[in-house]
């Protein structure tokens, strides 16, 4: 039990009153604590405040699996915590470990904050003034970073969606002129002495041309060479500008055998029919790319709202292979054409419990700073795959830190190693946040021969 004999020698309680004194021993309680036992956790509220009595308490910081010394409370009237007594979102900075056995005092902020309030009201208000000028600071520079990252989101966006649209736009344009040509065709076929019976053979050959070959990619040099032959067969047989047809055919699939079947099906009606032909094949060519064009819009449309996850449930089972997949095609504007993107997405990676918005944010954020380090152009590498009960995600990237040592600075808020004007310094510490903080996992950096590594890992339930 803590009596005011305990608390007097200290040197912060020597202009204490007796009674104020003896209040604070009322609020607070002892707590032994043997060597090694943890008292408070690095990242956790803070909600109470730790005066060392006797022992010693070491201070230990956590970056993904390294630990880190700070210091010490090594002497009797060294305190920790209490934070939350004058800001409701502190948290402990580091894990407070006993190193020998020894005991504190422990009080609850709550009663901390009514305590010194009680006894010196100015001093209180100033100490919790400092605690919201920091906090409004911060908050300040978040929502300047989040309102940068909205505005290139948007103008990246806006800039995948410009080349399908206008894709789009251009064969909607000429398809109104390829439509006129077809039923202009249709007319003179028509207006000939073709029989419904020439009319479906010439529907027949058409349909055997115009598909997609079923074994592997087009040689265009096959094809430049069967379109010379179809120029020099249209040519011999008057068809009407052989030139173009030649190309549209030959791209088509259609050879010199399959102008002969439709010389001896149409006969005189040769030049008509293969006009028509030739028409419904650029009919058919410009809605593809209509169709291609509208499927990419769609895809960008469906990868935003996947990053996004506006119409999902916050915590939901998670696959981070697709928040990786679409997180690159958010940010597809930003990444040059010199960088080059490796994907090692192991098969046997796990769905894990996310939120999946703020795994994205933690993607984008690590993919960004990865192409910014490499100039330009390099390597960039996405690996997923399970370990530990859970999922790692490495953002590896070819470029090179500035300085090597920055690394253990790198998770703190409003630390950068880009230029001025260049960055909040924010991007690293929201991710810790995020996976330390929300989802408790850890992120850590690797600094290997030709590559930086960002490591995250997830635990696999909540």
């Amino acid at each position: 039990m803590i009596t005011v004999e305990d608390l007097r020698p200290l040197p912060m309680f020597a202009k204490v009153s007796e009674e104020q004194l003896r209040d604070l021993v009322d609020l607070g309680e002892e707590a032994a604590f043997a060597p090694g036992e943890v008292l408070w956790t690095q990242g956790v509220p803070a909600d109470c405040w730790w005066v060392l009595l006797e022992g010693r308490i070491d201070l230990v910081h956590t970056v993904g699996h390294e630990e880190t010394l700070l210091g010490a409370m090594d002497a009797p009237g060294r305190w920790a915590g209490g934070f939350r007594a004058w800001d409701d979102l502190a948290a402990y900075l580091a894990t407070g470990r006993g190193a020998s056995a020894g005991r504190v005092m422990r009080v609850d902020s709550r009663r901390l904050k009514g305590w010194t309030g009680s006894r010196d009201p100015f001093s209180a208000h100033l100490v919790e003034g400092v605690f919201r000028t920091a906090r409004t600071v911060e908050s300040a520079a978040r929502q300047r970073d989040a309102l940068v990252a909205l505005g290139t989101l948007a103008a990246g966006l806006a800039h995948e969606l410009n080349n399908p649209a206008a894709a789009a736009t251009r064969a909607v344009d000429t398809l109104r002129e390829a439509n006129d040509r077809l039923f202009d065709n249709l007319g003179r076929l028509a207006s000939g002495s073709v029989t419904a019976e020439q009319l479906l053979a010439l529907d027949g050959l058409r349909r055997e041309i115009g598909q997609p070959p079923a074994a592997g990619p087009v040689d265009p040099m096959a094809v430049a060479d069967r379109e010379d032959a179809l120029s020099d067969w249209l040519v011999d047989h008057d068809v009407e500008d052989d030139w173009a047809a030649a190309a549209a055919l030959a791209a088509a699939g259609a050879d010199v055998e399959w102008c002969e079947r439709a010389a001896d099906a149409l006969g005189d009606s040769l030049s008509p029919g293969l006009a028509w032909i030739v028409s419904t094949l650029t009919v058919g060519s410009l809605l593809g790319v209509v169709e291609e064009s509208t499927r990419r819009i769609s895809d960008l449309v469906g990868a935003v709202r996947s990053y996004s996850q506006l119409d999902r449930a916050s915590l939901q089972r998670t696959d981070v292979a697709e928040g990786l997949e679409s997180t690159l095609a958010v940010l597809g504007h930003v990444i040059p054409v010199g960088v080059s993107v490796v994907r090692e997405y192991s098969p046997d990676t796990p769905r894990i419990e996310a939120i999946p918005a703020e795994l994205n944010q933690v993607w984008t954020n690590l993919i960004a700073n990865a192409v910014d380090a490499m100039g330009g152009e390099g390597r960039l590498r996405l690996a997923t795959r399970q370990e530990r009960g859970g999922v790692v995600v490495e953002v590896g990237d070819s470029g090179t830190w500035a300085d090597p040592a920055a690394a253990a600075r790198a998770f703190e808020p409003f630390f950068t190693t880009k230029g001025v004007g260049q960055g909040t310094g924010l991007g690293l510490d929201i991710s810790r946040r995020i996976v330390v903080g929300r989802h408790r996992g850890d992120i850590t950096i690797d600094l290997r021969g030709g590559e930086t590594v960002l490591r995250v890992w997830l635990p696999a339930g909540p």
